[in-house]
C-alpha cells in the first residue's frame, strides 16, 4: 500500500505497523508490553525532539522561561520485546495516510519486528480462516511462529483497546472492533458469597440461577452462576480461588488486588461466531447489548469487593474504561427474559 511510506521510514515498511491515536503514550505501550511479555525493555529510549522550538512563559517572556517539553513529542526508540523482537517508534504517520485508514488526523505508529535484521521465519497455511482477529486471512500463505506471531497476536490487542489498527507486513490491514472486547475478570483480596453474587446478577436477569458450586480443600467456594435470555445468549459468572493471576498484575500492589477471582463470560446464541472476523449484524447487536450488561456486573461486583478489573485481552481496565461500555449501549441493560 502506498501510504506505509508516509506512515514510517523505508527500512520498517513491511515490518508489523501498529498503528495508534496520535494522544498514545510511549509508556502506555510499555506497559502494554508488559502485561504479556517478561522480557520488555527499552534498548534505545525514546527521546524529546531536540529540535523543537518550546513556547516561552511569563509575563511578556520577561522571565525567558521556556515552558516544559510536551511528553508526547518524542524520537522513535526501540522497545524490546522478548529475545529477538520489539517495537521501532513512535513514529508520526502523515494526516494523509492516517485519513486513508480511516484514523484521526494524528497517528503514532510502532513498527513491530525483529531487532537485529534478520527475517522470521513462516509456518504452514492456517487450516482454518475462522478467527475474531483475522490472522489467518493476514498470513494465508504462512503463519507467522513463535514469538513473532505472539508480538502480532499483542499488536492485535493493544489495537483493540486502543481503537488503533494493525498492518500485518505493513500491507494486510487488521482492524479489531473494540466492541468486540466483552469478558471481565476481577481479581479481589475479598471473596464474595453466591447468594450475594446472584443477587448482583438477579438485578439485570431476574431468571438468573446458582449452576453449580463446591468447597475446596483451603475451604473456599468455587461456583458457577448462569443467566439465560431467550434472544442474547447466556452470560455465566466463574467466582473460584486462583493460585496465578495475569502478568497485567505484576507491578501493581498486591493489597489492591487478591486470589478471589470472578469471571464474566458472554455465550452468544451462536458460538461460532465468536470465530469470526465479521459476524453477524444479530450477533453484533446481541454483543451491543451483553457487553454493557457484563460491564455493569463487574462494576457492581468490584463496588462490592473492591480488586482489579482485568479485560479479556489480558490488560487491566480501569472503572472509567468499563463504564464508557455502558454509554456504548443507550437503552436498558435488563435483558429480556
Amino acid at each position: 500500500m502506498s501510504y506505509v511510506q508516509a506512515l514510517v521510514p523505508p527500512e520498517h515498511a513491511s515490518n508489523h505497523l501498529l498503528v495508534l491515536p496520535g494522544t498514545t503514550d510511549v509508556a502506555v505501550v510499555r506497559r502494554l508490553a508488559e502485561a504479556w511479555f517478561a522480557d520488555v525493555r527499552w534498548l534505545k529510549e525514546p527521546a524529546a525532539r531536540s529540535g523543537a522550538s518550546q513556547p516561552m512563559t511569563g509575563a511578556r517572556f520577561r522571565g525567558m522561561t521556556a515552558a516544559p517539553a510536551d511528553p508526547q513529542d518524542v524520537g522513535p526508540g526501540v522497545l524490546g520485546i522478548g529475545a529477538d523482537h520489539g517495537a521501532a517508534g513512535p513514529f508520526t504517520g502523515s494526516q494523509d495516510a492516517a485519513a486513508q485508514l480511516g484514523m484521526p488526523e494524528d497517528v503514532r505508529v510502532f513498527a513491530l519486528g525483529r531487532v537485529d535484521g534478520m527475517f522470521d521465519r513462516r509456518g504452514g497455511r492456517p487450516a482454518s480462516l475462522d478467527d475474531r482477529d483475522g490472522i489467518a486471512r493476514a498470513f494465508v500463505a504462512g503463519l507467522p511462529e513463535g514469538e513473532e506471531l505472539r508480538l502480532v497476536q499483542w499488536g492485535v490487542a493493544v489495537a483493540r483497546k486502543l481503537g488503533g489498527l494493525v498492518l500485518a507486513d505493513g500491507r494486510q490491514l487488521l482492524r479489531p472492533d473494540p466492541g468486540g472486547s466483552v469478558d471481565l475478570r476481577l481479581f479481589s483480596a475479598h471473596p464474595i458469597a453466591s447468594a450475594d453474587l446472584l443477587a448482583l446478577l438477579r438485578s439485570v436477569v431476574a431468571t438468573a440461577e446458582l449452576d453449580a458450586e463446591s468447597v475446596g480443600p483451603d475451604g473456599s467456594a468455587t461456583f458457577r452462576l448462569v443467566a439465560r435470555t431467550p434472544y442474547d445468549g447466556t452470560l455465566t459468572l466463574d467466582a473460584q480461588r486462583v493460585d496465578r493471576v495475569p502478568r497485567a498484575l505484576v507491578d501493581i500492589d498486591p493489597a489492591e488486588y487478591g486470589p478471589f477471582a470472578v469471571t464474566v463470560r458472554w455465550v452468544p446464541q451462536d458460538p461460532y461466531e465468536l470465530r469470526l472476523e465479521q459476524p453477524s449484524g444479530l450477533h453484533v447487536i446481541a454483543r451491543t447489548r451483553m457487553r454493557a450488561m457484563a460491564a455493569r456486573l463487574a462494576l457492581l461486583t468490584h463496588a462490592r469487593t473492591g480488586g482489579v478489573l482485568v479485560d479479556d485481552g489480558a490488560f487491566v481496565a480501569t472503572t472509567a474504561e468499563i463504564e464508557r461500555r455502558l454509554d456504548d449501549q443507550q437503552s436498558s441493560t435488563r435483558a429480556w427474559v
